[in-house]
């Protein structure tokens, strides 16, 4: 039976004011797609937002008339409108919170990032077992996993604790001070971590490095746990309340194993049974972590297996670099290796982090050259008198790596170690939280020294906060001679110490400077200094999103450093946040702090600054080619780094 037309014109009718509305959510439904257009493949790990943000142009025009749009509907249908304003606040909110790419497909793909950067095949497993039981035939794999995961379960419930003494033994000096670290910047600013329902769902082989000092095993850890912050007041009950709120969420790590070939495995007889990997003596434990019957330095790696590096699964990178140099050093000293040298820049790292913190340089002292030490000292009592200081939380290292030695036979022997870290961090009040900074990749080089002729203390292997010359662990005191033997430590005399801690761009330009003045007999075997003349290395030739964000917010802080940052700079600054995969609101979050987000910015002019504009035109040349916007936001970049001259000579690699 036909419809009379009368009762569907009626029924029009009823529904007339509904059409603008969804003539409006049509409208809206394609937009949302281009809002999903990144789909998690610019990832930025450290970062959480909006997924990139996209640029300005024409869609800002779109968004405007589609504002007024709306404005005009509510003001003409109240309502149908706002019921309907409501509805759709709710089911986006019910998207974003467990369906938009910002949420679970991240997730998801940085959990597939750290799997394919940590696959293997198991005949290489099989390989790397067969190449250990060569010089160890007890050595077995499952029991070597089955210790990991205990290890895991209890340095997670000492971190819960805070208090990292029952795990000692188990960890190199570095390890064991970085939690120290970042337990008391965690105390400092009045929370705690909470975790609960931790639990390692996989553990892999997944690598093997052998060199004449140690052997180094890296094992995948796939586990999960409920994780969140809480009060410092917090009772351990209370934050395992707030903990069991919040999502129990899977990550992937790295854990490696060193210790001295040669060394064998003690089936029932180790540091897990409660024993000394080297007599079988019963361990207790102690702050020296020394046999208290053989003088065993049980965490040194020269008896058993230390922990000394935990990676995430999306930082792992299965290669080597070459350290330019090396050879040289190991003629005066052929014990000389890299994993203890970089275990030891780690210890320093954060030493320098606590020393900033704390306002205390004493720990550090003992372990950095005086004049480091003094300076460090007079800048911080500079801010205490204006109110402000340096404020560290979340702080965390991502790679130590070796770049350089050189070798001066007449003087000290240098080593220059690339730190590549991140943190909330920044200049501010003295009463600020630090929670309200953002996260920031930083990327320092660590000039580390010692007098020639030192030979490395293989004794004491990855226990690297010791005396060199009688083992004792270094105290915490204000002398800078050993307490029990009197030797000199801040020197270099026996040890490498800390001389200057430089950004990458202040060291790579000093670095290249230094390279001109050298005769051109010297120049030709120069690699990986990262200046102009030497070929660039291929980390740095493809910058990872850790360094692309670094550049960014440095960016931003210039530009907000100089005054007022215009509607076009924040147009350009966009565009390289969309381009470069980096969450916009992060780098608003950077102009908003300006030059306090950093410890220091390149001086106008300087050959700093020219190294930081070169990085920006790599990028910008990533694809072989700089268009038009690319080339306003480096001639802004050049104009705020007072090098308008310098820019087409680099555009064109001169």
């Amino acid at each position: 039976m036909a419809t009379p037309p009368r009762f569907i014109s009626h029924r029009l009718s009823r529904w007339a004011p509904w059409l603008p509305a969804i003539a409006y959510v049509a409208l809206l439904l394609p937009l949302e797609a281009l809002g999903r257009g990144g789909g998690g493949e610019h990832y930025s790990r450290p970062s959480s937002g909006n997924g990139g943000g996209r640029g300005g142009g024409d869609g800002d025009g779109v968004a405007l008339w589609v504002v007024y749009q709306l404005f005009s509907l509510v003001w003409r249908y109240p309502k149908v409108m706002l019921p309907m304003l409501c509805v759709g606040g709710v089911v986006y909110w019910l998207y974003r919170r467990n369906l938009h790419p910002d949420a679970t497909t991240k997730r998801a793909l940085e959990q597939r990032e750290a799997y394919q950067r940590t696959q293997v095949s198991p005949r290489d497993v099989q390989g790397w077992v067969n190449a250990l039981r060569l010089k160890d035939p007890a050595f077995a794999l499952e029991p070597m996993l089955e210790k990991t995961k205990w290890l895991f379960m209890e340095l997670q419930q000492a971190w819960f604790l805070r208090d990292m003494t029952p795990v000692r033994p188990f960890l190199s000096d570095a390890t064991f001070q970085r939690f120290g670290v970042q337990l008391e910047l965690m105390r400092a600013q009045g929370v705690r971590d909470a975790i609960t329902d931790f639990e390692v769902l996989e553990l892999q082989l997944i690598g093997l490095d052998q060199s004449p000092w140690f052997d180094s095993i890296h094992v995948r850890v796939h586990a999960r746990m409920r994780d969140t912050d809480v009060p410092v007041s917090f009772t351990d009950a209370q934050a395992t309340e707030a903990a069991r709120k919040a999502p129990n969420e899977a990550f992937t790590e790295v854990w490696t194993f060193v210790r001295k070939p040669g060394a064998q495995t003690r089936v029932g007889a180790d540091l897990f049974q409660g024993k000394c990997p080297n007599c079988g003596a019963p361990f207790n434990g102690g702050a020296a972590n020394t046999c208290e019957f053989c003088g065993a330095v049980v965490n040194s790696g020269n008896y058993d297996w230390t922990l000394s590096e935990i990676t995430q699964g999306i930082e792992h990178a299965p290669y080597h670099k070459t350290v330019d140099g090396l050879m040289q050093a190991r003629e005066a000293d052929p014990a000389l290796n890299l994993e203890m040298l970089e275990d030891r820049a780690s210890l320093l790292f954060w030493k320098w982090i606590d020393a900033q913190s704390r306002r205390d340089m004493k720990p550090l002292a003992k372990v950095a050259r005086a004049d480091l030490v003094q300076g460090l000292e007079s800048e911080l009592e500079a801010l205490g008198r204006q109110g402000r200081r340096r404020m560290f939380l979340e702080c965390a290292v991502g790679s130590a790596d070796v770049r350089a030695f050189q070798v001066n036979p007449q003087g000290d022997d240098v080593a220059h170690v690339e730190l590549r870290w991140s943190a909330r961090m920044g200049i501010g009040a003295v009463k600020e939280p630090p929670s309200s900074r953002a996260t920031v990749p930083q990327r320092h080089i660590f000039t580390l020294t010692r007098k020639h002729g030192a030979k490395t203390n293989t004794a004491n292997g990855m226990s690297t906060d010791r005396c060199p010359q009688c083992n004792a662990p270094l105290t915490n005191s204000a002398a800078t001679d050993c307490e029990y033997c009197g030797t000199p430590l801040s020197t270099g005399e026996r040890d490498w110490v800390l001389a200057e801690a430089r950004t990458f761009e202040a060291w790579n330009a000093d670095e290249d400077a230094r390279f001109r003045t050298l005769p051109p007999r010297r120049a030709a075997p120069r690699q990986g200094m990262g200046g102009p003349a030497a070929a660039p290395r291929p980390e740095d030739a493809v910058m990872d999103v850790q360094e692309r964000q670094r550049l960014l917010y440095m960016m931003a802080a210039i530009a907000a450093a100089d005054g007022e940052v215009t509607s076009a700079e924040r147009k350009l600054l966009k565009l390289c946040a969309e381009r470069w995969g980096v969450v916009w609101d992060n780098v608003e979050l950077a102009l908003s702090m300006g030059p306090q987000l950093f410890d220091r910015l390149a001086a106008k002019g300087s050959p700093e600054a020219e190294v930081f504009l070169r990085n920006i035109v790599e990028m910008a040349l990533v694809d072989g080619r700089i268009d038009r916007k690319e080339r306003r936001m480096l001639e802004r970049a050049a104009a705020h780094l007072g090098l308008e001259d310098r820019l087409a000579s680099l555009i064109d690699g001169r």
